[in-house]
């Protein structure tokens, strides 16, 4: 399967045949994560759809698309695990999935479960202007953070938005090279300081080996 960024950020991934017992609706932004970890431990009782990772820009919209992608595909499956945390609904997706008696993933963020909810918790406050990026925002770092913010055309606002930050942590999911780099210019680019903290897939994995 290959798998575009672009593709993942506008649309998510549409479910393949289905083939497994259980279903993950994930965020387009977790898609090569939670394939990996399918992959690596065989486990093929597991298929995978994805909602578009920019709903992150729109978090109003990722309660109902969840709800509409349970509704959707529900019944072909015994059971569904939503592997969105929290993500700025403001605890409406997790009473969604309550409603909807599915489980979902423990955290207010992807930063916090690929640290580990209970480590990040203890952490956080102390890292207060810290901005965080994952394998994802840094491949997409254009589409999620530069143009959203209008940073490509108006670039004098970088101190605006950034002007009470100090650091830029890369939670890298993967040893790459080429990601570490790209991260650090992402970090160069917004005038903060750089640090790299190898996370893996933290929580994530921990969420999913248990289904």
């Amino acid at each position: 399967m290959t798998l575009s960024d672009t593709q993942l950020t506008e649309n998510g991934l549409p479910l393949d045949t289905p083939r497994g017992q259980i279903l993950i609706i994930a965020c387009g932004a977790l898609a090569r994560e939670i394939i990996d970890l399918k992959n690596a431990n065989g486990w093929t009782h597991l298929d995978l759809t994805c909602l578009p990772a920019n709903y992150h820009l729109y978090p109003d919209k990722i309660t109902d698309a969840v709800r509409a992608s349970v509704a959707k595909h529900r019944y072909h499956y015994d059971d569904i695990f939503i592997a969105y945390a929290d993500c700025g609904t403001g605890g409406l997706l997790q009473a969604a999935c309550k409603e909807l008696d599915v489980q979902m993933i423990a955290g207010p963020h992807c930063y916090s479960f690929f640290e580990g909810n209970d480590h990040f918790a203890k952490t956080s406050e102390d890292e207060i202007r810290t901005f965080y990026l994952t394998d994802f925002l840094v491949r997409q770092f254009d589409a999620f953070v530069i143009k959203p913010m209008g940073l490509d055309r108006h670039p004098q606002l970088r101190d605006m938005y950034f002007g009470n930050y100090e650091k830029l942590v890369y939670q890298a999911q993967t040893d790459d090279p080429s990601l570490t780099q790209k991260a650090q210019a992402c970090a160069e680019r917004l005038g903060l300081k750089f640090e790299r903290r190898f996370t893996g897939y933290g929580d994530l994995h921990t969420a999913l080996k248990t289904l």
